[in-house]
């Protein structure tokens, strides 16, 4: 949950709340919600036509460039009536270099439709911004539109702020070679009416768009304005009527205001690709019914952390299209993670912490976000065995040790180079400043600084480096004896400092992960070291937690980075020990699953996941995928089938089976997230890098949309719709390694239960 970039940027609010009427309508209602929202468009803006009011002088450059400044050494010259500049090459980041006009008046809650026309040499990008022109520089409006021959652009957008010291701005910085760039006819107008973002969600039969397993539940959504039941075809590949049977009606679905139906097809069980679901006159994206896929994408969704290293060169022959020269190694421009120093005051050492994953779509490496991914990459290996024989084509395939180990340790060696000589371990590693987008990490020319230590910090390397002890012990005894060592090291440490809390306030150049309970990562190390010790120690401080006995599976929560106790019980529950009322412990998680499983049967697009008031989490897909991992456990507990159709139910969701009616799988899926928020999978803003690695997990639909562009679009949105598969929507479409990890468990479990 990297909740990043807030220093930066403020909310853009009130934008018109008409997305989930319209969203929710069914596509038979499509022409007629399209009318009336035009004709309420056409009818705002004759009422507000008159009240609009250009902010920007002279945005045609007639006879002069003033009052717009451009940054020094890059002069402005009129071709044609247009302003242009020789963008040199060698910058870093997009605002090194700019075009811009201040002293733009901006009044909180008014919208306002900012347009240009621009040119560039093919390929590049500009930044065109508005904002403040004094620090701290926040950004109310982005856009970063490819450039080519003369074209017009032209974006909405409500200002949350009022203030006189406004500026519109095209960035261009950022390319290593210099390219010629013009722009004319700036505008920026009050008083206009508000854009409606309307997303295509295409037939409004929803499936699982990859696979359903042969042997498991297979059930769809259709959005319908049909109260009754409705007849449903299942079709082969060549259109032939496979199955059929009614639809049961279902009502309004909370999460979506879409009034829906489910279909129910479980009883075919023939595998075969390209089937598709027709009903109301609706026809689904085809779909598959196999194993292989989920095969497929357990291997994929772990590939993804290889093209996410840090400090070892990325080898196209590995990652075709991904190839990169190591990042953060020392080498010019950066700064490199050889011999980083400390935040001013915060100590008197310097630590060598190369390699590791970068954490998400920046170029920060964060302990507490890594504990709980390699915990969960562990856990996979140690509870679903056929793992262990998947290549992951990396460096080291081909070796003793499964690959996935191999992977896991790249992260590891990174989490045991953070820890201070006190035994404590710093929070985190990244730059002293934010930088844009798009910028390789070989390329990040930014001073690097650990932060302070943290207790939540020292605690996730006690318990991961307490599992990894027993993983690795088969393979690397030297290794697991010397993570043992710094796990009871830093879990005394913890002991002894147990209130050393990340501040919320350490945002700058990367997320703060602040978090002031540590109640549950002490549960978790103590489980941890216990399972591996057996110590009576750990075992009466796992007894002794507040959480032993407590729910710590709440509903609609699930668990992540900042809520650690479900890793500590799920591993007691699963894994040989002896604590003393084990079967308490397991009951718990059962008992949890079976929760899960009551809200999945009354959702329904068969989501196991219902936040407070319907306010869906920031990654929001990796939390229901993470119950799913408990449903899972209940079942490896109890072999009860409903605990094993539960699980393979919630897939559906994510891989198209929603309101969007999109697969929030990079490449799996007829339509699937491309758009990632990320530096160097970021092809959207320049041509020349690519999409993120096929099996990539797109966050999800986030309430609170704390981004400016998905307020611009999605500001009134119901639950699932608040989502939108472009690179500038941080809040709900980043990638992260945590995230993607519990893809890569979840996809073990479907192909263990398959």
């Amino acid at each position: 949950m990297p909740l990043w970039e807030r220093s930066r940027i403020i909310t853009v609010a009130g934008v018109a709340a008409l997305l989930s009427a319209v969203a929710a309508a069914p596509a038979s209602s499509a022409s007629a919600s399209s009318a009336s929202a035009s004709s309420a468009s056409a009818s705002s803006a004759s009422a507000s036509l008159a009240d609009e009011v250009e902010q920007v002088t002279n945005g045609g450059f007639d006879g002069t460039t003033d009052p717009f400044w451009s940054t020094a050494g890059m002069p402005m010259t009129l071709t044609d009536g247009r302003a242009c500049v020789d963008v040199p090459g060698g910058t870093t980041n997009r605002w090194d270099v700019a075009i811009g006009q201040n002293d733009i008046d901006l009044v909180a809650g008014e919208s306002y439709r900012f347009s240009f026309d621009a040119s560039g040499d093919p390929g590049h990008v500009v930044r065109a911004i508005t904002g403040l022109a004094v620090s701290p520089y926040d950004t109310y409006f982005e856009q970063s539109p490819t450039l080519g021959d003369l074209q017009h652009y032209s974006y909405t957008f409500t200002a949350s702020t009022s203030t006189a010291a406004g500026q519109v701005a095209f960035q261009v910085g950022g390319s290593p070679d210099p390219w010629h760039f013009c722009v004319d006819n700036v505008s920026l107008v009050g008083g206009v009416p508000p854009e409606v973002y309307v997303p295509d969600t295409g037939p409004r039969v929803r499936v699982n768009q990859v696979a359903y397993v042969p042997n498991g539940p297979k059930v769809a959504t259709l959005v319908t304005s049909s109260t009754t039941r409705l007849p449903w075809q299942l079709l082969s590949r060549t259109g032939k009527t496979v199955a059929h049977g009614f639809s049961t009606p279902r009502g309004v679905d909370v999460s979506s205001a879409q009034n829906v139906q489910t279909i129910d097809f479980s009883g075919y069980r023939v595998a075969g690709t390209g089937f598709t679901l027709r009903a109301d006159g609706e026809t689904s994206r085809p779909f598959d019914i196999g194993v292989t896929a989920y095969q497929k994408l357990r291997s994929d969704s772990l590939k993804f952390y290889y093209t996410q290293r840090s400090g070892i060169e990325i080898l196209n022959s590995l990652r075709p299209g991904y190839a990169r020269p190591a990042g953060h190694v020392d080498v010019a421009p950066n700064q490199g993670d050889g011999n980083v120093p400390c935040q001013p005051g915060v100590c008197d050492y310097r630590l060598d912490v190369r390699g590791g994953w970068y954490d998400a779509g920046d170029h920060g490496k964060y302990v507490v976000n890594g504990g709980i991914s390699t915990w969960e990459l562990l856990s996979e290996y140690e509870q679903s065995p056929g793992v262990r024989k998947v290549s992951l084509t990396i460096p080291t395939s081909g070796d003793r040790v499964p690959d996935i180990l191999d992977e896991a340790r790249w992260e590891l060696d990174f989490l045991l180079s953070m820890q201070a000589p006190s035994g404590l371990v710093h929070h985190k590693i990244h730059d002293a400043a934010w930088t844009g987008l798009p910028l390789l990490p070989h390329l990040d020319p930014q001073p690097r600084e650990l932060h302070p230590v943290s207790t939540a910090a020292t605690l996730n390397l006690a318990a991961v480096a307490a599992q990894a002890a027993r993983v690795y012990k088969a393979y690397d005894p030297a290794f697991a004896a010397r993570a043992l060592r710094a796990a009871k090291t830093a879990y005394d440490a913890a002991l002894a400092h147990p209130a050393l809390y990340a501040p919320e306030s350490d945002g700058i150049g990367g997320g703060a992960y602040n978090d002031a309970n540590v109640t549950d990562e002490f549960y978790w190390a103590a489980a941890e070291l216990f399972i591996t010790t057996g110590a009576s120690r750990y075992a009466r401080d796992v007894i002794a937690s507040p959480l032993h006995k407590a729910d710590v599976f709440a509903p609609g929560v699930g668990f992540d980075w900042a809520a650690t106790a479900a890793a500590g019980r799920l591993d007691l529950a699963l894994l040989p020990n002896k604590l003393p009322g084990l079967a308490s412990v397991k009951k718990s998680v059962v008992d949890a699953a079976s929760r899960y499983l009551a809200i999945q049967r009354a959702h329904p697009y068969g989501v196991a996941y219902a936040p407070a008031n319907n306010m869906w989490d920031w990654g929001s897909n990796s939390i229901l995928l993470n119950n799913l991992v408990v449903v899972g456990a209940g079942y490896r507990l109890t072999g009860d089938r409903r605990f094993r159709d539960g699980l393979l139910t919630g897939v559906d969701y994510v891989l198209g089976r929603n309101a969007l009616n999109m697969s929030y799988v990079t490449g799996y899926g007829t339509v699937s997230s491309q758009n990632q928020h990320s530096r160097w999978y970021a092809h959207q803003l320049d041509p020349a890098l690519p999409n993120p690695p096929v099996g990539t997990l797109a966050g999800g639909p986030n309430s609170s949309i704390q981004d400016p562009y998905a307020q611009s679009k999605l500001t009134g949105c119901v639950a699932q719709f608040c989502y939108i598969d472009d690179i500038q929507s941080w809040s709900t479409n980043e990638e992260t390694i945590n995230w993607n990890a519990a893809l890569a468990r979840v996809s073990a479990y479907v192909v263990d239960l398959a």
